[in-house]
């Protein structure tokens, strides 16, 4: 399905305002209350809408550091990466992981208390993850620009 502009107003404004009423919505993208309503449903079944979620301040649970891992294997193997994935997954406080075209081959993304956080995970986790040959943590002193909203 292509995406029309009206479809793209909705995503839009969803995408920032996630707990906006269907009326409130239906009067921003200019649609009766009924046609907002069936194209959100619309968006949602296609799989353009993919969920909605409440976005935490990490500040407020007391989680003041992002760190990035790359980290470098010791091969390509197919097993091997799925190995590696399979576990990382595992690991409850890693928000993202990335296979990397580049240096490293996975990219990770966490959000920790502090370096003392960072330690206790590397040392139960990170260190036990198959098959690493390197691995080099970044810690971002500040966040210029985050969000959410992919440009439609």
């Amino acid at each position: 399905m292509d995406l029309d502009p009206t479809d793209r107003r909705i995503l839009t404004v969803l995408q920032r305002e996630g707990r906006i009423t269907n009326a409130e919505l239906s009067e921003r993208v200019n649609l009766s209350p009924s046609a907002c309503h069936r194209r959100t449903q619309r968006l949602e079944e296609e799989g353009y809408i993919a969920g909605f979620v409440a976005l935490l301040d990490p500040r407020k649970l007391g989680r003041n550091t992002t760190v990035f891992v790359e980290i470098t294997l010791e091969g390509q193997a197919e097993e091997l990466l799925d190995a590696f994935e399979r576990e990382v997954a595992k690991i409850p406080d890693i928000l993202e992981c990335h296979l990397m075209a580049g240096s490293a081959d996975y990219l990770l993304k966490m959000v920790v208390e502090d370096t003392e956080d960072f330690a206790r995970i590397h040392r139960q986790f990170l260190s036990r993850l198959p098959g690493v040959r390197q691995m080099q943590s970044s810690f971002a002193l500040r966040t210029v620009l985050k969000t959410t909203a992919l440009a439609v």
